[in-house]
């Protein structure tokens, strides 16, 4: 059996800032879970990036089976980005 998690930084996470809600940190264990899991937090972000009306959401593979899906004030409003960490 294959799980995913899906982690919200608390709001004390430096990388944060003032808001707990710009960031999800995913893992998965199988290629099966990546689709559907990127799609359920980049929906989970929409809202806040909605209130805020002034950035878009970057997702981020950091590598196999991990990413990161925030609210990123380079993306325009509107957007969302796909990258690569090197």
């Amino acid at each position: 059996m294959s799980t995913a998690t899906m982690e919200r930084p608390t709001a004390s996470s430096p990388a944060l800032g003032s808001s707990a809600s710009r960031s999800i940190h995913l893992a998965f264990t199988s290629a099966d879970q990546v689709h559907e899991g990127l799609e359920n937090a980049v929906e989970a972000l929409i809202e806040a990036a909605a209130q805020e009306g002034t950035c878009g959401i970057r997702v981020t593979r950091l590598e196999p089976g991990r990413y990161t899906v925030a609210l990123d004030d380079s993306v325009p409003f509107g957007e969302t980005h796909e990258d690569i960490a090197a």
